[in-house]
C-alpha cells in the first residue's frame, strides 16, 4: 500500500500567493488541509487539523509568523513549521529557528524546491534555502558553550553519537545513510531515539546540541595513525 500523502497547511496574508501555493502542492500529491491568513486563525485551525507541515509566512497582519511558529511547535505535537518568506534577512531566519521552525525557504524558490522542502520537512530534515543553513549553524557555533558537567549528559550509543555528529554537519538523513552504509529508516530510528533522550523536538535543535557539545568538529586522529 502507498504511504498517505503529507498533510500541509498554508499560512499567508496574500490570498493570491496563498491559494497559488496550495494549488501547486495539491497538484503534486500533497493534502492541503487548510489555509489561514493570520497567526491567530493559523494556530486555531492547526490545533484542529494537525497537519504534518505548516508553511508559515513571517509578515502576518495580526501577529508575527515567529510568534505563531512558537505556539504551533510548542502546542501541537508532530506538526513541523517550514517558514516560506520573502525575507532572507539573517535576523528573521534566526528568530524563526529559535521559535522552533524546522526550516526556512525564501519565496524566490521554485515549485520543485518547495515540494522537496515540504517533503524533507515532513520527514524530519532541517531544510534551508542554500546559504542559510551555514548561517544558522554558524550562529549556534558562536553561542556554543562548554557543558558544566559531562556526567549530566544523557548517554548515547556510539552509533547515535556518530549520526548526531553528521546531523551537526548539515547532512540529510539520506546522506547519512549513504555515508554510514545503513538504511534511511535506521538513520531515522537513531535520530528519533536521540531526540527522545535529549528531550529535543527537531533536527535544528539536535544540530544546536551537537555544536554546543563540540560534535561538529572533526575527531582527532590517534597518534601514530
Amino acid at each position: 500500500m502507498s504511504e498517505p500523502p503529507v498533510t500541509v497547511m498554508v499560512v499567508d496574508d496574500h490570498p493570491m500567493w496563498r491559494d497559488g501555493v496550495a494549488r501547486d502542492l495539491t497538484e503534486r500529491g500533497f493534502e492541503v488541509r487548510a489555509t489561514a491568513s493570520d497567526g491567530a486563525s493559523a494556530l486555531r485551525i492547526a490545533r484542529t487539523v494537525k497537519p504534518d507541515v505548516v508553511l508559515m509566512d513571517l509578515n502576518l497582519g495580526d501577529t508575527s509568523g515567529v510568534s505563531a511558529t512558537l505556539h504551533i511547535t510548542q502546542e501541537i505535537s508532530g506538526t513541523r513549521v517550514l517558514v516560506l518568506s520573502a525575507s532572507g534577512e539573517h535576523n528573521d531566519v534566526l528568530e524563526a529557528v529559535k521559535a522552533g521552525a524546522s526550516g526556512y525557504l525564501v519565496k524566490s524558490a521554485s515549485v520543485e524546491e518547495l515540494v522537496d522542502a515540504v517533503q524533507r520537512t515532513a520527514a524530519g530534515d532541517a531544510v534551508f534555502t542554500p546559504g542559510l543553513a551555514g548561517l544558522v549553524l554558524g550562529e549556534y557555533r558562536r553561542m556554543a558553550i562548554t557543558p558544566d558537567s559531562e556526567s549530566q549528559a544523557p548517554q548515547l550509543t556510539d552509533r547515535e553519537t556518530e549520526v548526531l555528529r553528521l546531523v551537526a554537519k548539515g547532512m540529510t538523513a539520506r546522506q547519512i545513510a549513504k555515508k554510514l552504509v545503513i538504511s534511511h529508516r535506521t538513520v531515522e530510528n537513531h535520530v528519533q531515539s536521540t531526540l527522545r533522550k535529549l528531550q529535543l523536538h527537531n533536527r535544528v535543535e539536535l544540530a544546536r546540541y551537537a555544536i554546543e557539545h563540540g560534535l561538529d568538529q572533526e575527531e582527532a586522529e590517534p597518534e601514530g595513525a
